[in-house]
């Protein structure tokens, strides 16, 4: 394998971090594209001078944030394979992803409040009867009894995306988006941690219940009070970052 291609052995990042800091770098230069196969897990364990746990893991990580596809069974169309199509908006997300590792907690915590607070104030007044819908279909997929863990964050995530949407506003939406998405690994590692994450899930589903009741009746303030409590609670629940806050 000639030089210029050589994957490189990671630094002082998390594994998953370097993985995708040398994906983003081969979709620019244009050696990696949609559906090209990663190295086999045990060639690119080798080539990053990882253990085969470690990168199994953060294969995992990049297939939860929906970078790549784990195809199952041996040959050419098993492994890892990128999926979606690589551009401005997938290699943004990919340096959003890696630029959330050098912020503090509470710097991304305060951002989440502050965009979701206004698209829950501003949904609380503009959302329609279709966005009612759509975000009551996203809380009943999340009442599936045998939801596991992967889905249900997707499926949290969507819902305060379809929040964002149903303002209106398309920039709002579209930074909403790429944040939730890029803090997926924060949920799925408080998930993680958990000793029952059903139960963690229940008080979820029941706070995103009212949220969207809130919303419903137009009543702003209180969409906004719940979001706020909801947001802080799962950080301190989750002791995400390392961060205690009170609710309110």
């Amino acid at each position: 394998m000639s030089s210029a291609n050589a994957w490189e052995p990671v630094q002082r990042l998390r594994t998953y971090e370097q993985v995708m800091a040398q994906i983003e770098e081969r979709i620019l230069d244009g050696r990696l594209k949609a559906g090209d196969h990663l190295p086999s897990e045990r060639d690119l364990a080798v080539q990053l001078g990882v253990s085969r746990p470690s990168l199994r893991e953060s294969l995992r990580v990049l297939e939860a944030l929906g970078i790549v596809d784990i195809r199952r069974g041996g040959g050419a169309d098993g492994g890892a394979v990128l999926v979606g199509t690589p551009g401005p908006g997938f290699v943004n997300l990919l340096k959003l992803q890696l630029a959330l590792g050098h912020f503090s907690a509470g710097d991304v915590l305060d951002t989440r409040i502050a965009l979701e607070t206004w698209s829950c104030s501003e949904a609380a007044s503009r959302a329609g009867e279709a966005d009612h819908a759509d975000l009551a279909r996203i809380l009943d997929a999340m009442d599936d009894p045998s939801v596991e863990t992967s889905e249900f964050n997707r499926l949290d995530t969507a819902f305060h995306v379809r929040i964002a949407e149903s303002t209106g506003n398309a920039l709002t939406a579209h930074l909403m988006g790429s944040l939730r998405v890029a803090i997926n690994r924060q949920m799925i590692e408080a998930y993680a941690g958990l000793a029952d994450w059903r139960q963690t899930a229940t008080t979820v589903r029941h706070e995103h219940r009212d949220i969207l009741d809130a919303i419903r009746r137009r009543d702003s303030g209180e969409a906004v009070h719940l979001v706020q409590d909801h947001i802080r609670d799962f950080y301190k629940i989750g002791n995400v970052g390392g961060i205690v806050h009170p609710a309110g």
